[in-house]
C-alpha cells in the first residue's frame, strides 16, 4: 500500500456506580461479517431516558441483551448503520458482485444520515465516539454542549479528545490549533482520512458543565488555570470577613491538591488586600523607619497544613471503599499553628457529601489545637443531582441537601416534604416537567443552609469554632463565562429528562430508596 492508517479508541474509567470490571470498560463491539456493519464505541456519556430508548429498539424488533445506555445507545446507532448499509447494498447489487458492492459500500457510508437518525431520541450529556470496521470513524456531542470534546487535525492525523491539554502533550502543537467539536455535531472521518463537522442534531442554548472546569478537567489547560484562580480570588472578601480582617493570626492552606490553583487565586486576592491597607498606613500614620519595615514585611501566612497521596481521589471511588479511603489518604503537619491563637482557613475545590470533612480533615486540624477553621468551598452548594457523566444522583448524599432537610424539620415545615413529593409524583406524567425541588431550598437563605452545613460536618468533640464557606453563584459565572452549565448548584437541567431525575431522586428518597435515578 502507498499508505496505511490506523484508527485507535481509547476510554478512561473510573467506577463511581457498578462495579469495576473488564465488562464495563469502553470500548464496546458490536461485531458482523461486514466490515462495514462492525462497530466499536466508547464515550463520555449518561443517557436519561434508557427506558424510553429500550423500548425503541424493543419497537425496531430487536431485542437488547441489558438495560443500560452503553448497550442501548450502540444498539441504536448500530440498527441505523445496518439500514444504511442495506440500503446501499440493495442500491448497487444488480450492477455489481457482493465483494465489489462491500468496497463500494465503504466509500459511500453516510455517517451523517446515521447519527441524525440515531441520535434524534437521546437526553442526557454525551461525547460519544464510534469506528466502523471499515475505517471510518465519528464522534458526536450533545446539542447543549455538556461534556467537552476539541479535536486536532492536520495533514497526517486527526485526534479527539476530551480535554485540550491531552492533545497538546501529546502532539506538541500551539492551543489556538486545537478547536471544539460544536454542539449538536459530529466530527465525521471517513476511510480515506478526510474528515468535517456535520449538525446532528438542532444546537440549543450551550450549557457545557462548570463542574468539569472546577474539579475534573486537567489544570494545565490555559483557560482552566485562569478559571480556578479567578474562583479563588473571588472568595476573598467573604474570607476576611470570617478572620475578622486578623490575617497576622491567620495560616492559609488548601486541600486537596486540585485545589492549589483556586488557593493561589485567593491568596493573590489577599496580597492585593494586603498592599492597599499597607498603603493606606503608611499614607495616614507616616510611620518612622523601623515600623516602615514591620509594615513592608509583613506577609500573609502560609503552610501546607494538610498532605494528601496524590494517587487517590475519594470523589470517585466506588461507594464500598470511599469511607475506608478518607481514613487513610490524608496526613497533617504539625507544629506550625499557635495553639488557641490562629485561625486555620483551608480552601477545597468542592464540597459534595462533607464525608472526607467530617470523618477525617476536621478531626486532624483540630488536634493542631487551632482558635478556628474556616473551610472554603471554592464550588457553590452542590444541591442538585448529576445525570449528564458525573455520577452524583442520590439527593440524600449531599450535605446541602440534609442540612435543608433538618432547617425543614427544626421550623416545623414537615408538610413542605410530603408537599413537594406529591408534585414530583405528578410531574414524572408531564411533557415538559418542573423541579419540584428547588421549593425546599427557596425556604431558606444561602448563608443559613452553609450554617446547617457546618453543623453537619462538625465532627463531635472538636474543639476549635468552625466555619463553612461557599463560592456563590454569581461569582461562579463571573469566574467561568464560557461555560453555564450550573444545574449541580441552581436546579437549571438543559433537558427534561434532567428534571426527570432530579424529581425522581426526590421520590427516591422520601421512599427510602438507596439507588440511582436514572
Amino acid at each position: 500500500m502507498a499508505f496505511s492508517g490506523e484508527l485507535w479508541l481509547g476510554h478512561l474509567r473510573y467506577g463511581t456506580h457498578g462495579i469495576n470490571s473488564i465488562e464495563n470498560v469502553h470500548p464496546f463491539l458490536r461485531q458482523n461479517n461486514w466490515r462495514s456493519r462492525n462497530l466499536v464505541m466508547a464515550g463520555n456519556f449518561n443517557m436519561t431516558n434508557v427506558d424510553e430508548l429500550f423500548d425503541v429498539l424493543v419497537g425496531l424488533g430487536q431485542h437488547p441483551k441489558d438495560k443500560v445506555d452503553t448497550v442501548t445507545v450502540m444498539e441504536k446507532i448500530g440498527h441505523f448503520l445496518d439500514l444504511e448499509v442495506q440500503s446501499l447494498f440493495e442500491k448497487y447489487k444488480d450492477d455489481y458482485s457482493n465483494r465489489e458492492v462491500s468496497d463500494i459500500i465503504e466509500n459511500e457510508l453516510d455517517l451523517g444520515r446515521v447519527l441524525r437518525r440515531a441520535c434524534k431520541d437521546f437526553d442526557g450529556g454525551y461525547t460519544m465516539a464510534g469506528l466502523t470496521g471499515s475505517g471510518s470513524s465519528f464522534v458526536v456531542r450533545d446539542p447543549s454542549g455538556i461534556r467537552p470534546a476539541y479535536y486536532y487535525a492536520d495533514e497526517e492525523v486527526v485526534v479527539v479528545a476530551s480535554e485540550k491539554p491531552a492533545i497538546k502533550t501529546a502532539f506538541n502543537v500551539n492551543y489556538s490549533q486545537i478547536k471544539e467539536i460544536r454542539p449538536g455535531h459530529a466530527l465525521i472521518i471517513n476511510k480515506n482520512g478526510e474528515f468535517q463537522q456535520q449538525e446532528i442534531i438542532k444546537e440549543f442554548e450551550k450549557k457545557s458543565c462548570s463542574f468539569e472546569r472546577i474539579y475534573f478537567s486537567r489544570g494545565s489547560d490555559p483557560e482552566i488555570y485562569k478559571e480556578r484562580k479567578q474562583l479563588g480570588r473571588l472568595l476573598v472578601p467573604q474570607v476576611l470577613k470570617s478572620i475578622n480582617f486578623d490575617l497576622k493570626n491567620t495560616i492559609f492552606s488548601y486541600i486537596p491538591n486540585t485545589a492549589e490553583t483556586a488557593f493561589m487565586g485567593m491568596m493573590s486576592g489577599i496580597e492585593d488586600y494586603l498592599i492597599s491597607k499597607q498603603k493606606d498606613i503608611i499614607i495616614d500614620a507616616k510611620p518612622t523607619v523601623d515600623s516602615l519595615d514591620d509594615i513592608l514585611s509583613f506577609r500573609p501566612r502560609i503552610e501546607k497544613i494538610v498532605i494528601k497521596d496524590v494517587k487517590l481521589r475519594t470523589f470517585i471511588t466506588d461507594d464500598i471503599h470511599r469511607d475506608d479511603m478518607v481514613a487513610h489518604v490524608y496526613d497533617t503537619t504539625y507544629e506550625v499553628v499557635n495553639k488557641g491563637k490562629d485561625t486555620l482557613v483551608v480552601i477545597d475545590d468542592s464540597i459534595v457529601r462533607g464525608t472526607t470533612l467530617e470523618k477525617s480533615i476536621l478531626k486532624m486540624l483540630d488536634r493542631l489545637e487551632p482558635k478556628k477553621v474556616v473551610v472554603v468551598s471554592s464550588a457553590p452548594q452542590i444541591r442538585f443531582p448529576d445525570c449528564y457523566g458525573i455520577d452524583m444522583s442520590k439527593m440524600g448524599d449531599f450535605v446541602a441537601f440534609r442540612a435543608v432537610i433538618q432547617l425543614i424539620k427544626e421550623q416545623g415545615k414537615d408538610y413542605l416534604l410530603g408537599e413537594v413529593y406529591e408534585q414530583c409524583r405528578q410531574a414524572e406524567q408531564d411533557s415538559i416537567p418542573t423541579n419540584y425541588v428547588k421549593r425546599l431550598y427557596d425556604q431558606f437563605t444561602y448563608e443559613e443552609i452553609s450554617e446547617k452545613i457546618t453543623d453537619i460536618v462538625r465532627p463531635v468533640g472538636m474543639k476549635a469554632d468552625l466555619q463553612v464557606l461557599f463560592q456563590t453563584i454569581d461569582n461562579l459565572h463571573k469566574a467561568i463565562p464560557g461555560h453555564a452549565g450550573d444545574w449541580y448548584f441552581t436546579g437549571n437541567y438543559p433537558t427534561p429528562g434532567g428534571v426527570r431525575v432530579v424529581n425522581r431522586s426526590y421520590i427516591n428518597y422520601m421512599d427510602g430508596k438507596l439507588v440511582r435515578a436514572y
